[in-house]
């Protein structure tokens, strides 16, 4: 790559990770002296080391391994995150009570936290099969234990939202019995609570902390092993080659690499930090307002949750939820995300044209040879792990030949060539990355465990569809049309109301916690609808996803926005408007499930036309929100073709006709203004 002009607006490593720590509470990592360092680093390749050990080759109980896995993650956590977040990078002065700049305090939590982690799955299967129902004193007191240090954890390492919605669902299980209308239930002792949540597999060893154990750990830090041996700049350096030359080049360079980067990591913020220390100055420097700028490159890296083939943890709770295959979830996943990053190369090449932006020079630009030849290597890895899912291997499996293959990768390319070195501190960095979406599964397994011990998700579910029908049929009373019937209202107006409670909810808490509360809450809802299974958790996980980007806490925005330099609502806001494509793709594979490849009663006319409509609805908006086509638009003009728009995304070759018909007028005046032009 030609670097002048790029690398003199590039952030330092220094500065995105400060940028990471300041906007994303799980880097958030206090700091240490030298000794304790060496101490945590070990114990994090430890924590590695055992993972791929237990998933490729061990042959470990189910319970005792996520106990273990629990055990390294909460004992981490109390040693890496302080009681409160820190601001300075430096240890604190030696005192005490402080252990090379750990609490003492710190430092027995941990030790707490292991042992009652640790305490039942140690315990031979019989015994606690016996004690499941009548646990001893010290069961309660080792399950009391374990689920203070979990909601702490969580506290520390993702914020205080996720405990404090786990403290409202423990209440609600003790106090059910004057809980009002729907939601009343008879309510449970402490002893059946911490029966419940510790001593079964519905709690805090259940699905979530299971499938962190299992696969996700192994999925991250393969994709960290993966950016280390040069897989992440082979990403960004051939979006610079495919999009860069057209108008408003980097912006496009921003969403094909974040779409590429997408592909080996499940963070937004991470993403966002990662190319757009090189994208968003670079948009900057060719015309583009700062906070657009911010909001391109926050837009794309959303999409890095929902792209094939890793999607973060909640694809592997789907995984176990549905009971298929993983390779039908990114089959599933996979046109969807495309629509999520068409839809934001419309508004960018809208704005480009708008704003007459040029492309990069060619002097700006790497060349392809040059890129391909020195990191064709490094794709090898991800070309092996996507081979394995697709051949109908366990996830698990493909993870670990994907690991073995970078690190054979790395240790032979001459290019970002790994050493011991190297090889232990990414096995540290990606056992780093896993602590705290690991105590926010945790954290979600007392959630989940309170909804199947008192049976609420089916009680909210009927709050939500009692809800939904009373305005169905209030809509369908004084709509002058008699073409909706109250169902239909019931299921949009459903629909409506669990996409606002994932937005709510994300807002503060890990996409994943949100899906899998969600799920358990809503799902019931949407199953009386008759709404797919599949369809549910997709429906439940896209709007989960979409917190990122929604102001007030759209945290990959406001991280780009540090990198911008531009206001961090506005470009909180500019970056849902980017992404709104995200917010209606879901309803559309609601109304229409063959968008997702895999659902029931999939055909490929009917796939056909969806993706159609979708793709012309998108479009639609784009032009609505960027006020240009091929010509400024009016203000009338674009409502009109705002409204429209919603005709091409439902489903169905008339609706599209129809929506043709109506845009004509709009199509004819833009290409009169274009000739006169």
């Amino acid at each position: 790559m030609n670097a002048d002009p790029q690398d003199e607006d590039r952030l330092s490593a220094e500065e995105i990770a400060e940028l990471e720590r300041k906007y994303d509470p799980e880097t958030a990592f206090r700091p240490t002296g030298a000794k304790i360092a060496v101490v945590i680093t070990t114990l994090l390749v430890a924590m590695s080391v055992y993972h791929f050990y237990a998933s490729g080759f061990g042959l470990i109980r189910e319970l005792l391994h996520r106990g273990i896995h629990l055990a390294f993650v909460l004992g981490l956590v109390f040693f890496m995150f302080s009681y409160r977040r820190s601001n300075t990078t430096e240890a604190p002065p030696a005192v005490w009570y402080r252990l090379d700049g750990v609490n003492l305090l710190d430092i027995i939590f941990g030790i707490l936290a292991v042992v009652a982690a640790l305490y039942l799955p140690l315990l031979p299967p019989e015994i606690v099969a016996e004690r499941v129902g009548n646990p001893s004193d010290f069961d309660v007191l080792a399950g009391t234990i374990l689920l203070v240090v979990t909601l702490e954890a969580a506290r520390r390492s993702v914020g205080p939202t996720l405990p404090i919605i786990a403290i409202i669902f423990i209440l609600f299980a003790i106090f059910g019995p004057y809980a009002p209308g729907a939601l009343k239930h008879g309510g449970t002792s402490w002893l059946g609570l911490i029966n419940h949540l510790y001593m079964t597999n519905q709690g805090i060893y259940g699905v979530a902390i299971g499938v962190m154990a299992q696969y996700v750990f192994l999925f991250i830090l393969f994709g960290v092993l993966a950016t280390r041996i040069g897989l992440g700049q082979l990403f960004i350096d051939l979006a610079m080659v495919i999009a860069g030359r057209y108008s408003g080049g980097p912006a496009k360079v921003a969403i094909f690499s974040s779409a590429f980067m997408g592909t080996i990591s499940g963070s937004s913020i991470a993403n966002t930090v990662t190319t757009g220390a090189l994208t968003i100055p670079a948009m900057k420097r060719v015309g583009y307002p700062a906070h657009f700028s911010g909001a391109v490159e926050a837009t794309a890296s959303t999409g890095g949750q929902i792209t094939p083939p890793i999607m973060g943890a909640a694809a592997f709770i789907m995984v176990e939820y549905l009971e298929i295959p993983l390779r039908d979830i990114l089959a599933a996943a996979l046109f969807p995300a495309l629509l999520h990053y068409f839809g934001i190369f419309i508004m960018v090449h809208l704005e480009a044209k708008k704003l007459g932006l040029r492309g990069l020079s060619a002097e700006e630009l790497p060349k392809a040879a040059i890129v391909l030849r020195q990191h064709w290597l490094s794709i090898i890895p991800l070309g092996i792990l996507v081979y394995l899912i697709l051949s109908g291997r366990t996830p698990d499996f493909a993870a670990v030949y994907g690991i073995i293959a970078c690190v054979v990768v790395g240790f032979l390319n001459p290019v970002n060539r790994l050493n011991l070195t190297d090889l232990w501190n990414s096995l540290a960095a990606g056992a780093r990355s896993t602590l705290a979406v690991g105590a926010a599964a945790a954290t979600v397994g007392i959630v989940v465990g309170v909804v199947t011990l008192t049976g609420v998700g089916f009680r909210l579910g009927y709050v939500v569809l009692q809800t939904a029908t009373d305005i169905g049929n209030v809509m369908g009373s004084v709509w002058p049309f008699n073409y909706f019937t109250v169902p239909q209202w019931a299921l949009f107006f459903s629909l409506l109301l669990v996409a606002f409670a994932c937005i709510i909810m994300g807002a503060g808490i890990p996409t994943t916690a949100t899906y899998i509360i969600l799920v358990a809450v809503a799902g019931p809802a949407l199953a009386q609808l008759q709404v797919e299974q599949l369809v549910a958790h997709f429906f439940v996980f896209y709007y989960g996803v979409l917190a990122d980007i929604t102001p007030p806490v759209a945290l990959a925005a406001y991280a780009a926005a540090g990198i911008a330099g531009s206001n961090p609502f506005k470009t909180g806001n500019t970056a849902f408007r980017l992404g709104i494509a995200k917010a209606l793709v879901p309803f559309v594979f609601v109304y229409s499930p063959a968008l997702l490849l895999v659902a029931d009663g999939f055909t490929w006319a009917a796939f056909a036309t969806t993706l159609l409509g979708a793709m012309l609805g998108i479009s639609s908006l784009g032009v609505a929100f960027s006020g240009f086509l091929m010509a400024p638009l009016n203000k009338l003009e674009r409502w009109w073709v705002g409204l429209v728009s919603l005709l091409f995304i439902a489903p169905g070759i008339t609706t599209m006709l129809v929506g043709f018909v109506l845009m004509l007028p709009v199509l004819i005046r833009q290409f009169l203004h274009r000739r006169a032009a």
